[in-house]
């Protein structure tokens, strides 16, 4: 009987837990990359040669550096050196 309990339980907390990950999927925005919006030192990823990814930004909106943000508002971003841009930026 302790077995049958156990398995029980055990389904029932994956059944649980896989509810969980795929309502929070769903409901999770679409993001972009963009390029040239992120502060020195907090880029989510690519800041050129000799970094080695997220949080390496040397410079305020460097134009080879991006952040995620959600799907569609990349370009409409404005910074001191411009908006956003979804490619890198020179």
């Amino acid at each position: 009987m302790r077995t049958t309990t156990a398995a029980l339980a055990a389904t029932i907390a994956l059944g649980i837990a896989a509810s969980a990950s795929i309502a929070s999927a769903k409901t999770a925005p679409a993001m972009e990359k963009c390029y040239g919006v992120s502060l020195a030192g907090k880029n989510d990823c690519k800041a050129g040669a000799g970094t080695s990814c997220a949080g390496t930004a040397h410079a305020n909106y460097q134009g080879n550096a991006w952040k995620l943000v959600k799907a569609g508002t990349c370009t409409s971003i404005k910074t001191p050196k411009g908006n956003g841009s979804l490619t890198p930026k020179a």
